[in-house]
């Protein structure tokens, strides 16, 4: 058992614009009343994006609803490239599926979220959807990388002006203390935590940094004093039916009273709480409280009742932690671990035969393993053909040689985007097959393009292609060579208007800038090669601000390329964090 890390949905204060209503807290009562103002269906787009926002947001009865919600909104937005709601709505949808256990869906959803907020360049954001990543590889068990980036959000946060996500995110961070059994830690984060929910008179974090102090005096033997913690912070939560947090509370309850001999109440804790995360489909919670309850009976010497949840444990931490890696071998090591739990039960009793059911299982266990690895040296060729699909054949490299990717820092990059004019418009209309053979028309050309003068294809978001030069290796023609490839994507696009052969055609415009950026891999089911920094923000805005057709250039860009290439200056920008840049055209 672990301290409960609060999750940033209920930092949002979401303003509902049709209904003029603040949201504070998730509340099931709201999203009732909103999916009737839904299903109505008379809603304007800007209203329709409001609505299901904050329905899919307070909807906490019926989750696969709210994942439905999320998924309109996520199209609607991508399709007007509204990055707020992007950002919101796959954080929301990640939210859902950190919920249930489905860990690589919710980091897929988060890191979604986090290229959204990142186009939006707000601080904040962007700390909070930190946090929920390393609230997923928190609940992997994976302390590195949770470790890793609760401190990135938590530097990320301390400049910004959002003081509740800063403490959710520190109260998180203390949650990774208190399973390290770093308790003078993990109360210190709490504690600090704590003023700050009390200054912004939040009452939900009050409840959750108060239940997680409870669980630290708990575990240094303050059984008294957790317990009124621990208690007064489930009251408050009932209040805003975060079944999550109560469900993992009382079986924190359970194992304190049960360490006081008080057995009844202990086992009438546990059940509570079995059943809560059974109702909202909480796998974690179904997996721990399972285990709790099987160790309770076990001491009590009742035998059936410790196999049956020790079953049901198994079967759901497995669902749980889905390692992709031995899932075929899934129903086998269940009944391997289940039988070896009943070598346990009945070796109080039939101590001879169950020596054999260990050897019998261990001799099908050698067997089913030596089948798996035959299995994974055939697979390794092809995933190494795919893995170069995914990454730079360096990056790939040293994946595999070392099992990690560091995140570098490369001071010379130049950085190009380009996206189609009037996509939203034209895509809103086109018929879907014919638009995506458009697409992988213009986004093979560009391919090959950019690596015929060495640019390094970082990612496609709905229209827009993003690529870079001088990296993973430095590239001393780093700007010359973006700019090459980017005069031929312009010219070829401008080419492609004369001829239909049966594909939409579009105008395109390009922005580039250079300088520093940090690179590395984000993501575990699906690995992604991604850079970060001013220089992508600011290229970013160069394409934004171009026109169609042209080039749009930085002036540290221009610098670098004025002597061999014709360029006009085309005034300044106000950047965020930078002040007034110039803007070029390359003629």
């Amino acid at each position: 058992m672990v301290c409960k890390t609060i999750r940033w949905e209920y930092a949002f204060f979401g303003l509902l614009y049709l209904l003029g209503v603040c949201l504070h807290a998730q509340d099931q009562r709201i999203a009732d009343s909103l999916a009737v103002v839904y299903a109505d269906g008379n809603l304007e787009t800007q209203h329709l994006k409001d609505v299901l926002l904050e329905v899919s947001f307070n909807e906490r009865r019926d989750l696969d609803k709210a994942l439905g919600y999320c998924n309109e909104l996520i199209g609607l937005a991508a399709a007007s490239k509204d990055y707020f709601y992007l950002f919101r709505a796959y954080r929301q949808k990640a939210e859902i599926h950190l919920q249930r256990g489905n860990f690589d869906t919710a980091l897929e959803a988060y890191f979604n979220s986090l290229d959204a907020a990142r186009l939006t360049e707000n601080l904040s954001w962007q700390g909070s959807v930190m946090t929920g990543i390393a609230d997923t590889y928190s609940e992997m068990g994976n302390s590195s990388n949770a470790s890793a980036y609760y401190n990135d959000a938590i530097d990320v946060l301390r400049f910004g002006t959002d003081s509740i996500t800063l403490a959710i995110s520190i109260l998180n961070a203390g949650d990774e203390y208190f399973k390290a059994q770093k308790y003078d830690s993990a109360l210190a984060y709490f504690q600090e935590s704590a003023g700050i929910f009390e200054q912004e008179d939040y009452l939900i974090g009050k409840a959750y940094a108060q239940g997680n102090t409870g669980m630290v005096q708990a575990a240094t033997g303050d059984y008294q004093l957790a317990e009124r913690n621990i208690n007064q912070a489930v009251v408050i939560l009932e209040e805003f039916k975060d079944s999550y947090a109560i469900s993992e509370y009382l079986t924190y309850m359970a194992d304190s009273y049960w360490e006081q001999g008080e057995k009844k109440t202990a086992l009438e804790y546990a059940h509570r709480s079995l059943d809560m995360a059974i109702q909202f489909g909480i796998k974690p919670q179904i997996s721990d409280t399972n285990l709790k309850l099987s160790q309770f009976y076990e001491e009590l010497g009742k035998v059936q009742e410790s196999l049956k949840h020790f079953k049901e444990h198994v079967a759901y931490r497995d669902s749980v932690n889905n390692l992709a890696a031995v899932q075929r071998m899934a129903d086998l090591r269940t009944d391997y671990e289940v039988s070896q739990k009943q070598v346990e039960v009945d070796l109080l009793n039939q101590q001879k035969r169950n020596q054999l059911i260990i050897l019998a299982s261990v001799g099908v266990l050698a067997a089913v393993l030596l089948w798996f690895f035959v299995a994974i040296r055939k697979e390794k060729k092809k995933s190494d053909t795919l893995l170069l699909n995914i990454l730079p054949k360096e990056i790939a490299k040293e994946l595999k040689e070392k099992g990690e990717v560091k995140s570098v820092r490369f001071e010379n990059v130049t950085v190009l985007f380009t996206d189609f004019v009037q996509f939203s418009e034209i895509a809103a209309k086109a018929d879907a097959k014919q638009l995506v053979r458009s697409l992988d028309y213009y986004f093979r050309m560009f391919d090959a393009i950019t690596a015929s003068y060495g640019l390094e294809k970082i990612k496609t978001i709905g229209d827009a292609y993003m690529c870079a030069a001088g990296l993973p290796s430095p590239d001393p023609q780093h700007v010359r060579n973006t700019i090459m490839a980017a005069r031929e994507i312009t010219a070829r696009v401008q080419e492609s208007l004369e001829h239909t052969n049966g594909l939409i055609r579009f105008q395109i415009r390009a922005g580039i800038h250079s300088g520093p950026v940090i690179a590395g891999i984000v993501g575990t089911k699906k690995f992604q090669y991604d850079i970060w920094g001013d220089t992508v923000n600011i290229a970013a805005r160069m394409e934004s601000n171009s026109e169609p057709g042209r080039i749009n250039i930085s002036e540290i860009t221009y610098e670098a390329i004025r002597e061999e290439f014709d360029c006009s200056y085309r005034g300044e920008i106000s950047v965020k964090n930078r002040g007034e840049l110039k803007m070029y055209f390359l003629n």
